[in-house]
């Protein structure tokens, strides 16, 4: 699922090609991808774009009248700059939005259909879609640290819930903890003062790494995936730790994977027993879907 880093870097490239430019058409070829009814597809085209917004993993963009268009591209979507008109017949090709320039494309691969698109009016419209996560990359280490320890959950589960921290999900969520050198089942509520000042170096520094690494240029980036081969931990199961070369290790449970270092991380600890499965079924979603529509408190 694209996080932080790759809705910065969609957000980068749209800026020098959307910009100020006129929205001339939505096309949508399917119509599980459409999820509000007003404003309408009508009401936003032959409209200038005048501002681009991520709203945790979403992406909006904003045209005249403070009409947005709001993507979110859950765990398949993509988005591509095509020549202008291109085609979106195929069924990994959702919607195409026309700029005389260029179109934008949104596709999504696979046979489930998580992808979504709102057309919503003003701020009012885009909050009903912001689960209400801090800035991560501008909150200070005390409103991080006040966030996280609301409520006691596992690292893992603070880390990704969109309720606490915006952006953040799977992937960078075990680049953050490995970096940190912290289990992903410590309690938020029982970190040391020295622990926490680690988490929170470890989130700014790991996130502003891949924004850079990932900053487009003049190319818009249609590489976008959640397992990069330079990754420290996230989809390296059986591979040596880059920090110490013992194996990454792995916890599965329902439709999530954490990666770690069990000699970095957890004192050498493997994370695999009958404990672990009652711990991980008390505080994780059985599914991203479940993960990513949590609400506001």
């Amino acid at each position: 699922m694209p996080e932080l880093p790759d809705i910065v870097s969609y957000i980068t490239a749209l800026e020098s090609r959307v910009l100020g430019h006129r929205l001339e058409r939505v096309r949508i070829s399917t119509p599980f991808l459409l999820r509000s009814l007003t404003p309408t597809v009508a009401d936003v085209e032959g409209r200038d774009v005048t501002g681009l917004r991520r709203i945790g993993k979403r992406i909006a963009i904003g045209v005249e009248g403070d009409l947005w268009l709001v993507i979110h591209l859950m765990i398949a979507g993509r988005l591509h700059w095509r020549p202008a008109g291109a085609k979106i017949g195929g069924r990994q090709n959702l919607a195409a939005f026309d700029f005389a320039s260029g179109s934008l494309t949104l596709t999504e691969a696979g046979a489930k259909r998580r992808a979504s698109l709102h057309i919503v009016r003003g701020d009012a419209g885009l909050g009903d879609l912001d689960p209400g996560g801090i800035d991560v990359m501008t909150a200070g280490p005390e409103a991080f640290h006040a966030v996280l320890t609301a409520e006691n959950h596992t690292l893992k589960r603070a880390l990704t819930d969109p309720r606490l921290l915006s952006g953040i999900g799977n992937a960078y969520s075990d680049e953050i903890l490995h970096a940190a050198q912290l289990s992903p089942l410590a309690q938020t509520q029982k970190l040391k003062p020295e622990q926490w000042s680690r988490l929170y170096e470890a989130m700014q520094t790991t996130l502003a790494l891949w924004i850079a690494r990932f900053a487009p240029g003049d190319k818009f980036p249609e590489k976008v995936t959640a397992f990069r081969d330079d990754m420290a931990a996230h989809g390296r199961y059986g591979l040596p730790c880059p920090r110490c070369g013992e194996k990454i290790l792995r916890i599965r449970y329902a439709d999530n994977e954490t990666n770690y270092c069990a000699k970095c991380q957890t004192g050498g600890r493997v994370l695999a027993d009958r404990g672990l499965s009652r711990l991980l079924g008390s505080d994780w979603p059985r599914t991203l879907e479940e993960l990513e529509v949590l609400r506001k408190r």
